[in-house]
């Protein structure tokens, strides 16, 4: 029989354990009832991609062929696992997911998939569904925030603490005690792991990303239900995450602002919407070239050069991508977020998809440079500014700045607008028809009075 090693509690294990959605402030809980509904939007628009059905094939062959979880948009369901596979990798397609600032880190596609998943296999309401998907998003956010920004310069911070996220969420729905959940992040954290390498050449594995995380996660949580144990120090031990994985790790943020009682410091109201279809880190820019071309009257053909002013980060994963074969590829290239973003005032699905390679797009893509600045960068992460300055073809110098992007908390979407988004979304993935789309967007903002979830798609078959 093996002895039990006595050690203290983390109280972050000790928080997702024993959150309830009454403890959630009800503006925090409204915030999360939007991530839900802005989440599955993006479900629907990268479920059909075909990197996504590679891995959805995968998670159906390995079975079971049925089962108690859906697997969103496939006529299909599965296991917990298996559906949380697929349902992840479909979420981060369309680059229209969530994102948190100051972590850098995409929390609803490693959420709300093994969430839901299980959610579905136990006959959870949407109320127990809900509070897990926070406790996932404030571990998920503040492991992000602690690993720090080294960290983000070779790793991908949401398949890293998107392990202990996808724990903490499935561990609170399968009600594991503290050391149960510290279990489960010992088993997540020993499996966290994704690599920038593959956007130098448009590999396939940001979507391998999202689903590894979010499956790992749930085996992490139930392992530790059954009585598995993972390392107790996964965080600052002396061979774990920090060791690792970073430089500039900061262990006080993983407790920075600990809601106790319901009062604290709420991550999940922190989270900012994406309102271009590109890598979050041009979206300061683009937004910041548009309010010059606003305020000055200016078309693309008057634009003789952009330089976007942009922080350490943007650089890092920015940079490799210089000239994009693929559409996945083009929305990691600052140029071709910034040219269709002139031309056509957004940088959506249909305009990649469409004009990413066009003559148009590509000309004003030679134009774009990144330069580190130091405001910028000082103030990132935590704040996101654009700064751009342009070189107009008759010699004018002018200079935009843009201090929240839109879909930040304090420049965020209404409920309007992220009903719109999530619709607009399904559209472009062609899964679903407008109606079936139109009644389950209607019915997920009920979540929270559900009592058992179902499937999001069964009530507009």
């Amino acid at each position: 029989m093996k002895q039990e090693i006595q050690v203290s509690i983390h109280p972050l294990a000790q928080f997702a354990a024993q959150l309830q959605w009454s403890d959630v402030p009800a503006p925090v809980q409204d915030r999360a009832v939007d991530l839900w509904v802005d989440w599955f939007g993006s479900v629907l628009a990268g479920c059909k991609a075909r990197p996504v059905a590679s891995i959805a094939r995968f998670a159906l062959s390995q079975g079971p062929a049925s089962g108690p979880s859906e697997v969103i948009a496939q006529g299909a369901s599965s296991s917990p696992m298996m559906a949380a596979l697929a349902n992840a990798a479909a979420s981060h397609f369309a680059e229209q997911d969530d994102v948190h600032n100051g972590s850098v880190f995409h929390p609803a596609a490693v959420v709300f998939p093994p969430a839901l998943a299980v959610a579905q296999a136990i006959g959870a309401s949407g109320a127990e569904l809900m509070a897990a998907c926070v406790a996932g998003y404030e571990v998920g956010i503040r492991v992000g925030e602690f690993l720090g920004r080294s960290h983000y310069k070779v790793f991908h911070t949401t398949a890293t603490a998107g392990t202990l996220a996808a724990a903490a969420a499935v561990g609170r729905l399968l009600q594991l005690t503290p050391a149960q959940m510290q279990h489960a992040f010992g088993s997540a954290g020993t499996q966290s792991a994704g690599l920038w390498e593959f956007l130098r050449t448009a590999a396939d594995s940001k979507q391998l990303h999202t689903a590894h995380a979010a499956a790992a996660g749930l085996m992490a949580a139930y392992l530790a239900r059954d009585g598995f144990t993972g390392a107790q120090d996964i965080f600052t031990g002396a061979q774990g995450m920090a060791a690792g994985m970073s430089s500039d790790a900061n262990p006080a943020r993983l407790t920075d602002g600990l809601p106790n009682g319901g009062v604290g410091r709420w991550a999940t109201a922190e989270t900012s919407f994406k309102w271009h279809a590109s890598c979050r880190h041009t979206h300061p820019a683009a937004d910041a070239l548009q309010q010059v071309m606003r305020e000055h009257g200016l078309k693309p053909a008057d634009i003789a050069q952009v330089t976007c002013h942009v922080h350490q980060g943007a650089i890092d994963v920015l940079g490799p991508v210089v000239s994009p074969t693929t559409v996945h590829q083009s929305k990691f290239s600052m140029g071709t977020v910034l040219a269709l973003a002139a031309h056509f005032g957004h940088a959506g699905l249909t305009e990649f998809d469409a004009q990413f390679l066009a003559p148009d797009t590509v000309a004003l893509r030679e134009k774009v440079r990144m330069e580190l600045d130091a405001e910028v960068d000082a103030a990132y992460p935590q704040r996101w500014i654009g700064k751009v300055t342009v070189q107009t073809t008759d010699g004018r110098r002018l200079h935009g700045r843009v201090d929240e992007p839109k879909g930040d908390p304090g420049n965020t979407l209404s409920r309007e607008e992220i009903t719109a988004k999530a619709l607009r979304l399904a559209a472009y993935g062609g899964a679903v028809g407008t109606a079936q789309a139109t009644s389950a967007v209607a019915s997920l903002w009920q979540v929270a009075q559900w009592p058992r979830v179902g499937d999001l798609l069964a009530a507009g078959a």
